[in-house]
């Protein structure tokens, strides 16, 4: 079934904004003071997030793609697999989504973020911070995080062996993330999406939350270029090796 233009674009907003809320959604959860889960630990969030894209997938991939993720989207459209004209109203949608989710993590959390005290944990909540406060390292981590993503995810939706079953492929797209999260989300957070990183930054700037400190804006375009030229290149190796 082929959907307007708007419909993708709605799917791709809600699909991000429930992105931001399942994901971030778990690291306040962790990282907040005087919450259930409460240093619970860096599974839980690659739990949330592993789901947070595999629930979206499973509600809108057969709508817009689930791309949920404006790499992606421009990844796809650099290597002539996306049109143009489509790439401004995807991302417009995928970062209001994220900004909508965050806001809806904030409000289910406000009493705990008056009572957390350590602004990185605050801004954890929003967006990505290097653990050792490098640039460099943050690139390094966020684009091969990127690449192994959109890699895998383009050739788990385009096996022929899920073919007949795309919710195994969007299941395995989803472990997909909570596994790079668990396993080289250590360094960055990681991000491996901008709407996702730059729309709560932004967030994070302008709320007056209590404590929340810098929103360390001289390490914010790390996370929007490495998952660009992440996906891209991504996107270009599949390109040239399975179509």
């Amino acid at each position: 079934m082929h959907y307007t233009l708007f419909t993708r674009v709605m799917a791709e907003f809600f699909g991000t904004a429930f992105l931001l809320i399942l994901g971030n959604g778990s690291v306040a959860n962790v990282e907040l003071k005087g919450t259930k889960g409460t240093k619970g630990g860096w599974i839980l969030i690659g739990i949330g997030y592993g789901c947070g894209v595999l629930i979206p997938a499973m509600m809108i991939g057969h709508v817009s793609g689930n791309h949920i993720n404006p790499a992606f989207t421009i990844g796809l459209a650099l290597n002539g697999m996306f049109p143009w004209n489509e790439v401004v109203p995807y991302v417009v949608a995928q970062f209001a989504g994220a900004i909508v989710g965050q806001l809806v993590v904030v409000w289910c959390y406000k009493p705990y973020y008056d009572k957390t005290t350590d602004p990185e944990a605050i801004l954890g909540t929003f967006s990505t911070i290097d653990a050792v406060h490098s640039n460099k390292d943050g690139m390094i981590n966020e684009f091969f995080g990127s690449f192994i993503l959109f890699f895998g995810a383009l050739c788990m939706t385009g096996n022929i062996a899920f073919e007949s079953n795309i919710g195994l492929a969007n299941f395995c797209v989803g472990i997909l993330v909570g596994t790079l999260v668990v396993s080289l989300g250590g360094a960055t957070g990681p991000a491996l999406n901008p709407a996702r990183d730059l729309g709560p930054r932004l967030l994070h700037a302008l709320l007056p939350l209590k404590h929340k400190g810098s929103s360390q804006w001289d390490y914010s375009w790390v996370p929007v270029l490495a998952p660009i030229l992440g996906a891209t290149a991504a996107v270009f190796a599949y390109k040239q090796l399975f179509v």
